[in-house]
């Protein structure tokens, strides 16, 4: 039977977002209905509120969560009533090129549901595919990932996006390994699950970058073992202070999580010879960057984008919740706040001064 329930809906570019009555349908083959226990708020959020994503308007808002399998449609295998699962915006096909070459993490052909929820009869445009500030959410099954129920909702649900995204950067896309000395431009979710990345990897030394002191103080509980207040610094200025913390070599992986020209060229030249660059940080799409070729070519090594932290989650979120079980992973200390649906709009607020790491709608 299909259902009414209260979701956060973004109906116009820069406006309030608010909670209103949605409809749910049945799954149809393929798809799944969770009911949402938790959802982290997460910038790429307000990017939709703000039509920085695009303009499909109305929007369902959230998408880093974690809940229940209430329903599943026909041709649903790998999931029953009653799991519990963490829901990811990369439900990989099996089929493009990319999968049939054995790297499912990269499938070029991900999909979402394909029935449409919807407000006053209005299609909704569900976050990433997921819509999940939301009693209820539609889902394909393949976005739907089962992991243990001996972790609460509101820790798992953040291995759906930003922290996955860090960790990932600097696990799957960096290659951080034991002995290796990493920065890491951005000290917010994404950029402290990086350094928590390379804790976990064994890297000796690791370097919280930003522009504010409380954010580095919480770089330094995720295993920061330097940190450098670049607010009064110039790029010379933080490539000389990178360098001079790792012997005049610079860092062997390099891992920028805003999204900046100004910061990936810092750690374009922070990185040691032969070293990797990884870019996390999402950028906008009129940002140019202009390096010397020569300096491409002589450095040596890989300059690198981050897709979701390279994560295939059928993989990577079961290891990390049972990271997370063994005391290795230090989800807790993401959560800054726990919320009520109708909190939406201040949590995004908050997030923008930079108060919090996460604030987590509890449903």
């Amino acid at each position: 039977m299909p259902h009414e329930v209260s979701g956060v809906v973004a109906r116009t570019k820069g406006d309030p977002v608010s909670v209103e009555k949605i409809h749910i349908p049945d799954p149809g083959p393929g798809e799944v209905v969770v009911d949402v226990q938790a959802c982290g708020v997460c910038h790429t959020d307000l990017h939709y509120r703000e039509g920085a994503i695009n303009d499909e308007f109305p929007f369902l808002l959230g998408h880093e969560a974690a809940g229940i399998i209430s329903q599943t449609g026909a041709d649903v295998t790998n999931l029953t009533e009653g799991d519990f699962v963490i829901l990811n915006w990369r439900a990989v096909c099996g089929q493009c090129r990319s999968c049939l070459r054995g790297k499912p993490q990269y499938c070029f052909s991900t999909h979402n549901a394909q029935q449409k929820m919807t407000l006053d009869g209005q299609d909704l445009s569900p976050a990433l595919g997921i819509g999940a500030f939301a009693e209820k959410t539609l889902v394909a099954a393949g976005q739907a990932t089962k992991v243990s129920d001996e972790v609460e909702p509101e820790v798992a649900g953040l291995i759906g996006c930003g922290v996955m995204a860090g960790l990932g950067a600097a696990l799957n896309t960096g290659g951080v390994t034991r002995g290796d000395s990493v920065a890491v431009w951005g000290c917010g979710g994404v950029g402290d699950a990086a350094i928590e990345g390379a804790r976990i990897a064994g890297a000796h030394t690791i370097i919280a970058i930003d522009l504010d002191e409380r954010k580095l103080a919480w770089a330094k509980d995720f295993g920061a073992t330097h940190t450098i207040n670049s607010s009064d610094m110039d790029t010379p200025q933080v490539i000389e202070a990178v360098q001079g913390l790792t012997g005049g070599n610079g860092v062997d992986v390099a891992i920028e999580a805003i999204g900046l020209p100004s910061t990936y060229e810092q750690a374009f030249y922070s990185r040691d010879l032969a070293g990797t660059v990884v870019l996390v940080g999402v950028p906008s799409p009129e940002m140019r960057i202009d390096l010397p070729l020569i300096e491409v070519f002589g450095r040596g090594g890989a300059l690198k984008s981050s897709w979701y932290g390279d994560c295939l989650p059928t993989r990577d979120f079961p290891m990390l919740i049972d990271l997370y079980l063994q005391g290795r992973l230090q989800l807790d200390r993401f959560v800054s706040e726990k919320i009520g649906i109708d909190e939406v709009e201040n949590a995004f607020h908050k997030m923008e001064r930079g108060e919090v790491l996460r604030s987590v709608v509890i449903m």
